[in-house]
């Protein structure tokens, strides 16, 4: 059987075939997947920040929480989350030394040290954002509180988002060691 070109059915079937492989969508997709960086972005304070979405756990509405004796006062205390001990920390408190005011947008970030759940308490979280590696530059100045911890950020529109480095604010002896 022929089609109204003249090939047979057969060739119209190689020729789709071959043009499906060399449009091959899963290059252009891994291409990408490099040069996207996904976050979920918040706020703290004045400062509008990003966390690696690999970084993030869950993000909840602040769960009653348990005062650990002899802690330091930004360590809020722990938490039971479905059957999981979470520690939960004020970061904002910890970065600029004033407690977060609690509203109806106050949200705790769920993320893991060292293999334990740990909670980060941040002003509000707004979602989830794709940005372009590419569009990433480094901070001039970032706060005081925050150097270190935010070493270059995304510009996108009119909004400036610091990418948080998690990692580092996870090695900070003073972090670590929250006891009073």
């Amino acid at each position: 059987m022929e089609s109204k070109s003249g090939k047979s059915l057969f060739e119209l079937l190689r020729d789709f075939e071959a043009r499906s492989i060399a449009h091959d969508v899963s290059s252009s997709t891994q291409r990408d997947s490099e040069s996207n960086w996904d976050g979920v972005v918040f706020r703290l304070g004045e400062h509008r920040l990003t966390i690696g979405i690999t970084d993030v756990d869950e993000i909840l509405p602040l769960p009653q929480s348990t005062p650990v004796p002899g802690s330091q006062e930004w360590l809020i205390g722990m938490a039971n989350v479905r059957g999981n001990l979470v520690t939960i920390v004020d970061l904002g408190w910890f970065l600029f030394g004033s407690r977060t005011p609690i509203t109806a947008r106050t949200r705790l970030i769920l993320t893991r040290l060292q293999g334990r759940y740990l909670g980060l308490i941040v002003d509000e979280v707004f979602g989830q954002r794709h940005f372009n590696r590419n569009d990433l530059t480094p901070e001039d100045e970032p706060a005081e509180a925050l150097q270190g911890l935010v070493k270059d950020h995304f510009p996108q529109g009119e909004e400036i988002w610091g990418r948080f480095r998690i990692n580092e604010l996870m090695t900070e002896s003073r972090f670590l060691d929250g006891s009073a």
